[in-house]
């Protein structure tokens, strides 16, 4: 039995016993990480770049992609770390930082695309008051709300979780530290006053996604009035691909976060908390951008001045 006062590190998750697995995770892994990378950095320069993608929703799109690349640099460097070198030890102040930086981004990426989504209803059922409803300063007033949200979830849950006593040792099952894990090692009375936290935070993101689905539940029934096959076709495939990627990222989370111990195994919390952590920052940039043809041709253009400037340098110091 252990006390968290005398705890200095906690032990994560081994991925596999022998070493060729342990590198094959190491690559796996490396190489989300990079396509992650690669992608949500594309998207955030092209729209940096490019007036004409200064818009409400390109707006939204540039702070859902820098959420991304915090989530998976906060979670998949060390486990990639802890494969290639085989070990398993994350400090505690490292780990209250883990947990600290992902409820922070997780919570404020569910609050960013309730507001996408509220966007794009505007956009289509009430598009003479897009302007009005979706002015600069009302875009950055509802980034701001959802750091801000996003903030005080990690500082609430962060300050909750290691004021908890700890006395069932230091291993934590996850290749993060994740907080239902670190509760398993909570004393059984401290315990239930974390997971009421968590059950009102888990009801605040039921709330946005029930908002999520009621939002384009409207937008599917405004372009259904229009008797374009075409424009049916552009929303359906561009709003379907949006809600799977929420639902995902929502169903999979609350499972992580609210499952019963007697259903918990390795394997499936492996799956979940990948499903939730790791997938959707290198699925988002796909889903909501690169199908996009306005980015597509900013990327385009982007890549071709680049290009043109590099041949330029060449010649100019030949």
């Amino acid at each position: 039995m252990s006390n968290s006062s005398s705890i200095t590190q906690f032990l994560l998750l081994a991925f596999a016993n022998t070493r060729e697995l342990q590198l094959l995770h190491f690559w796996l892994f490396l190489g989300i990480y990079l396509a992650a990378l690669l992608a949500n950095g594309l998207i955030i320069t092209v729209i940096a770049c490019d007036h004409c993608l200064h818009t409400p929703m390109y707006f939204f799109l540039l702070n859902l992609s820098v959420l991304d690349l915090g989530s998976i640099f906060t979670t998949v460097p060390k486990a990639m770390a802890n494969s290639l070198w085989d070990n398993r030890a994350i400090s505690y102040p490292g780990c209250a930082a883990q947990v600290f930086l992902l409820v922070f981004l997780i919570s404020a990426e569910c609050f960013l695309l309730t507001v996408m989504a509220y966007d794009r209803y505007v956009a289509i059922c009430k598009p003479l008051h897009y302007g009005t409803l979706l002015g600069s300063r009302a875009c950055v007033h509802m980034a701001a709300a959802a750091w801000g949200s996003g903030f005080l979830h990690a500082v609430l849950h962060t300050s909750s979780t290691f004021s908890i006593p700890l006395c069932q040792g230091n291993a934590v099952d996850q290749f993060f530290c994740e907080i239902p894990h670190i509760l398993k090692l909570a004393c059984l009375d401290s315990f239930f006053r974390e997971v009421g936290v968590l059950v009102v935070s888990v009801s605040f993101v039921f709330g946005c996604f029930v908002f999520i689905v009621l939002s384009y539940g409207q937008i599917f029934r405004a372009v259904l009035r229009v008797p374009s096959e075409q424009g049916w076709h552009k929303a359906f495939s561009t709003c379907l691909p949006h809600l799977a990627v929420v639902s995902l990222f929502v169903s999979t989370a609350t499972i992580a976060y609210l499952k019963l111990p007697s259903i918990s195994s390795p394997s499936l919390d492996l799956v979940v908390a990948v499903l939730y952590s790791v997938v959707p920052p290198a699925l988002n940039p796909l889903i909501y951008s690169m199908r996009n043809h306005e980015i597509k041709d900013a990327l385009r253009k982007l890549m071709t001045g680049c290009f043109l400037e590099g041949i330029n340098y060449l010649l100019s110091s030949a």
